[in-house]
């Protein structure tokens, strides 16, 4: 069988192609983390900055903000946890339950506060929660000494807020491609609600909470804004370290060798969480099978 050359993949075409989407990820991804791995083997010079040397001081310092990283840890994964109990019901209600003619308006009402800053999103959590807000309200009732803002609750309640939207979609995406068949065909065969949604739905939906899950706790990895501004300075992330160490303090090696360790274990986590989803997903495929 004569092979038709114009069938061959054009190499030349294709490298045309990604050289500037490469070019990109190179320039603006992988340089600057080379930069960073640099700098977090240097010293910091007298009157601030880098200055150039090979040690692994930095690294051995790294316990000096070990409380910065065991928040990060903690709250990083609750938030996301709470995000995802919070968005897939509200996910599977816009992708299962509502009316066509009305979905896309409240679609639109989720997106709505990312039309806003978080910054004054979140000035608005701090008049919320403060003295004046919810507080004011529950001593009207008679509940007094109730505090909420500068507390990890109102650090949490900012996160799920903010985060709530990219938790939303991803889910909403995989719930609207289930074909309703497979629904209405378990419903025929004698099966409950409950063990319709166990068997098929949520094992379908898995690929869109495994994405949302990913999005939201990878950016609350660096989160800055929401623990500084609802925690008060007492709910301390790397986010908030970084900052400290960069722009306050100037320790620019110390502050590079806590961002190489926090991509590192970035990198891990998300390397787990992806191995464990995808052996879920696949034990639950066979199991429908």
């Amino acid at each position: 069988m004569l092979k038709n050359e114009d069938s061959k993949p054009n190499h030349w075409l294709t490298a045309a192609l990604l050289m500037p989407t490469t070019m990109w990820f190179v320039f603006m991804l992988i340089l600057p983390l080379i930069v960073i791995l640099i700098f977090s083997f240097g010293e910091r010079a007298a009157v601030g900055g880098y200055a150039a040397s090979f040690t692994f001081e930095q690294y051995a310092n790294l316990p000096s903000r070990l409380k910065a990283f065991q928040n990060t840890m903690i709250f990083a994964p609750i938030g996301t946890l709470l995000s995802l109990f919070m968005a897939y019901p509200l996910a599977y209600y816009l992708a299962l339950r509502v009316d066509r003619r009305y979905k896309f308006i409240l679609l639109v009402l989720v997106i709505v506060p990312f039309w806003t800053s978080l910054l004054i999103r979140t000035y608005a959590w701090i008049f919320i929660l403060g003295g004046r807000g919810i507080p004011l309200m529950l001593e009207w009732i008679g509940i007094e000494g109730v505090r909420l803002v500068n507390t990890p609750g109102a650090v949490l309640i900012g996160i799920v807020y903010g985060y709530l939207p990219l938790m939303v979609f991803p889910i909403f995406v995989s719930l609207e491609k289930i074909d309703k068949n497979l629904l209405e065909a378990s419903n025929d065969l004698g099966g409950t609600p409950f063990k319709t949604f166990m068997q098929i739905t949520l094992p379908l939906s898995m690929l869109g909470v495994a994405t949302g899950c990913m999005l939201v706790f990878i950016l609350l990895m660096g989160e800055f804004l929401i623990p500084a501004f609802l925690g008060g300075g007492k709910v301390f992330f790397i986010g908030n370290a970084l900052v400290d160490l960069f722009l306050q303090s100037r320790n620019w090696p110390f502050g590079s060798a806590v961002s190489v360790t926090l991509v590192v274990i970035m990198l891990i986590t998300v390397s787990l969480y992806m191995r464990l989803t995808m052996r879920t997903k696949t034990g639950r495929d066979e199991s429908l099978m």
